[in-house]
């Protein structure tokens, strides 16, 4: 245990006892007639239709509670951008209880406790114990609010939590005496921490140097964690604590064995009255954040009723914002509800190295506790209309890293905004998080993301301090993305240790045809376990596909180049398993698996600077989408510009968002086929009549890239026609969830493939508003009706997920996904509601 750490929080509990003391919040319970007003009965009245639209209950059994997508179980409630988060209980066991909590140890989500606070009651005078599986129950998660009411003959008992702060989550107990007599009640306090880690393990098997220490005074009970830094499982400072402090003055003992604590306190409840506590539940990561909390839990526990207002409050305004007219039918309402939930929950605050609040894809899924570029993008188009601050700091908390030509890694990169943001930066930040990457950018969607920030409220001020930074961001796509200086774009990876040698020089992982090392490639590759080899030198590499001496081949910069698209192992970047290649050979080359693979395999591109510096890696293809992508971006840098007074400026961004649309019209459409695609490029293509390089690349089949010159409104209406046709078409995109990450006719498709098949949200929603862009309405409404219907989960209380199969509407990936809700209430907003309402917020925006 660190002695000086635990001595902080004996004084935080004391000075709160102390301020408690002086207060109206006395040490004796106080007593509130029962006839007040209550505004949380107001403001609650008005949420019950939206009760439970997530099933918040659960009771954890171990720290890694998880299910086969590795994602916690059960979908905790957070607020305010805590890094602890509860439950409602499901059985009888953990009534009086919030189970939990989960708290985020800086990058892994991990429960602590099944139950670390639950109460029991009993009658002092009868020795009677009041028994909550026997009261009438009434058990909710509401809109920023969890509740339990247990009511017995004689007595009533309510639990609410609200969150108070970033760090702290209220617990108000109300105790209401139904009887003619005085009562005389003990209280009774409990909880355990968990001993299980996984499946698999106990704590002490899993993390034999991990130390939890329970402690207590009259007030308050602390959890202190030791250090720990597991790189993929958990990461504790050696001053991390969960605390809990209570109004009324309690006697706890410690079973230090068994990590358990017990706190009894009495008290007297007058006949026809009602006497109301508080708790306190804080988690913080340091004894920085442990400090700040001080004064932070003095002021709630002085003033518990202002903050419970307060949370009641910011609801009603999230909701009033959010949903913005209610003419919408019901069942879409609380699926709007929801995603505003969902995005709320996975707030977190600023801590460590994310120096703004952000959104992050799931509080729940093992490896989501952090930052991603254009997820941030899309959370915060979301948020901007319920939420503007925290849209606005969602956007800062990714551009706080947009790189500096003068930084001493990858200056380079100058304008660029990194992949993935974490609480620890990577080793070469000299930190020792593994989550955090540089090895690429994500789409161009941030313009898009701040311009509706704006549209939302206003703000010049805004505008103005992200218009450079977002200049700047644009023009490192065409000085480090663009191989051959035609305006054309392609995805590619950073200069990296994953993609590169110490020289600069590309590497790559093979497997060798029968395990035999080829001649040419002695002298740069070595032997690695399972008869891979790790090689480096983009000549062995062009050697290597020449001969197609190989069985496997895993290249870092095609990794790379996925998650900079965001569709990370799409078929247009040459991803197709072995068995789709045996279909596809067979298919096309008489079963000639070898010369098949050559359609599937890619090259890249060493991007270099006038003084011949490696700047990146581009992978042999421009992109259909990333270039319309661009499109728009100058076409929202145009509008800015304009705002600013910048006329000459908008005026050439406008020229050449005009000009980019016409080549991606130009050189991305196949009339055969009717569809856009990426067109595969190399150093010896000549320009054809339209000025366009090398090929369509039709034969790695049609992807959600072919929709989005419509998204963009740039896609010429002919054109539209025919990829509209397309989309509705039951063997492409029109499965039963419509709008899949490939079409059914894809050689690569497979239904429960990351982006092979699954159905993503986001490109629903881009396709949705591409259909309507074009006048195609009702068709667009159609396929919105199936999504609804046919997503398992979606308009009943499951939670909202990462994607789902296209063929069976069953959930898969992630849980509680932010950027699958924020399109969720983007098409609430933009498309589901009634024409009228349309109007109206588009009048206001």
């Amino acid at each position: 245990m660190n002695l000086t750490f635990n001595s902080l929080s004996v004084k935080i509990s004391a000075l709160i006892v102390l301020l408690i003391s002086i207060t109206s919040c006395s040490e004796n319970i106080s007593e509130i007639d029962t006839s007040s007003a209550n505004v949380e009965q107001i403001v609650s009245k008005e949420s019950n239709t939206f009760d439970d639209v997530i099933d918040r209950t659960g009771m954890p059994t171990k720290h890694k509670d998880y299910d086969s997508y590795q994602n916690q179980k059960f979908n905790p409630f957070f607020d305010l951008g805590a890094w602890h988060g509860f439950l409602l209980p499901e059985s009888e066991d953990n009534y009086g209880s919030f189970p939990g909590p989960l708290i985020i140890a800086e990058e892994y989500s991990l429960y602590i406790a099944e139950k670390l606070e639950q109460l029991t009651i009993s009658d002092i005078a009868t020795k009677q114990s009041y028994n909550f599986s026997k009261a009438e129950q009434s058990i909710h998660s509401r809109p920023g609010l969890l509740s339990q009411t247990y009511h017995f003959d004689d007595l009533t008992v309510e639990l609410t939590l609200q969150y108070a702060s970033n760090r702290t989550a209220l617990v108000k107990t109300t105790i209401v005496n139904k009887s003619n007599s005085n009562k005389k009640l003990n209280l009774l306090w409990q909880g355990k921490l968990l001993q299980q880690w996984d499946d698999n393990s106990t704590v002490e098997q899993a993390l034999p140097n991990w130390q939890r220490n329970i402690s207590a005074d009259q007030h308050s009970v602390v959890i202190n964690f030791s250090k720990l830094r597991d790189t993929w499982n958990i990461l504790t400072s050696g001053s991390s604590m969960y605390q809990l402090t209570r109004s009324v003055k309690a006697s706890t003992t410690v079973d230090a064995q068994d990590y358990s604590y017990q706190s009894n306190s009495q008290l007297e409840l007058a006949a026809g009255k009602e006497q109301v506590l508080f708790t306190t539940h804080s988690y913080v990561h340091n004894q920085q954040e442990a400090a700040q909390l001080q004064d932070s839990n003095n002021k709630i526990l002085a003033e518990p009723q202002h903050y419970i207002k307060s949370a009641l409050q910011r609801w009603q305004s999230y909701l009033a914002l959010g949903l913005k007219h209610t003419d919408a039918p019901i069942e879409q309402q609380k699926v709007a509800v929801k995603a505003i939930e969902t995005l709320s929950a996975n707030w977190r605050s600023s801590a460590g190295a994310l120096l703004h609040d952000s959104v992050t894809p799931s509080v729940t899924a093992r490896w989501f506790n952090g930052a991603w570029a254009w997820d941030s993008w899309k959370h915060a188009y979301a948020m901007a209309h319920f939420n503007n601050d925290l849209a606005k700091d969602n956007v800062r908390a990714m551009f706080d890293y947009q790189v500096d030509k003068s930084d001493p890694v990858r200056g380079q990169d100058d304008g660029m905004v990194i992949d993935a943001v974490f609480y620890n930066k990577d080793v070469v930040r000299n930190g020792d998080g593994g989550n955090w990457n540089e090895r690429n950018t994500k789409p161009p969607l941030a313009s898009w993301a701040v311009w509706e920030i704006y549209q939302a409220s206003s703000d010049i001020e805004f505008i103005k301090e992200m218009f450079p930074k977002l200049q700047r961001y644009h023009q490192w796509w065409y000085k480090n993305r663009d191989h051959n200086n035609n305006g054309l774009i392609e995805y590619g990876g950073n200069k990296h240790r994953f993609h590169n040698d110490v020289e600069g020089n590309i590497s790559f992982s093979v497997k060798f045809i029968d395990n035999k090392l080829a001649d040419f490639a002695l002298e740069h590759c070595q032997a690695g376990q399972e008869h891979w080899y790790q090689c480096s030198s983009m000549a062995v590499y062009k050697q290597l596909l020449a001969t197609g001496n190989y069985t496997e081949l895993d290249i870092g910069a095609q990794h790379g180049a996925g998650w900079e698209s965001g569709m990370d192992n799409a078929a247009r970047f040459g991803f197709i398993n072995s068995e789709q290649l045996q279909a596809y050979a067979k298919q096309n080359y008489q079963g000639d698996v070898e010369l098949a693979r050559k359609d599937w395999q890619v090259m890249f591109f060493e991007n270099k600077s006038a003084q011949g510096a490696l700047l990146g890696f581009s992978i042999n293809q421009e992109s259909v989408e990333l270039n319309a992508y661009l499109a728009n971006e100058k076409r929202l840098l145009a509008s800015m510009a304009k705002l600013l007074g910048l006329t000459q400026l908008a005026e050439q961004y406008q020229q050449g968002a005009n000009a980019l649309a016409a080549r991606v019209n130009q050189c991305f459409f196949d009339q055969q086929s009717g569809f856009y695609y990426d067109r595969k490029i190399s150093d010896n293509d000549k320009v054809d009549q339209h000025g366009c390089l090398g090929e369509l690349l039709v034969y790695r089949g049609r992807g959600p890239e072919g929709w989005s010159p419509l998204w963009a409104g740039i896609a010429d209406k002919d054109k539209a026609e025919q990829v509209k046709n397309i989309m509705l078409n039951p063997d492409e995109f029109n499965s039963l969830v419509p709008l899949g990450t490939a079409s059914q006719t894809n050689p690569a498709f497979d239904a429960d493939i990351y982006w092979r098949g699954r159905v993503w949200l986001d490109q629903v929603y881009f396709g949705l508003i591409a259909l309507n862009n074009y006048g195609y309405q009702q068709e667009a409404a159609m396929l919105a009706n199936k999504l609804f219907s046919n997503a398992q989960g979606l308009s009943a209380n499951g939670s909202i997920r990462e994607n789902y199969n296209p063929l069976t509407g069953a959930v898969q990936g992630a849980s509680n996904f932010s950027w699958s809700a924020a399109h969720l209430l983007m098409l609430y907003r933009e498309f589901l509601l009634p024409n009228n309402d349309r109007e109206k917020i588009n009048s206001v925006n």
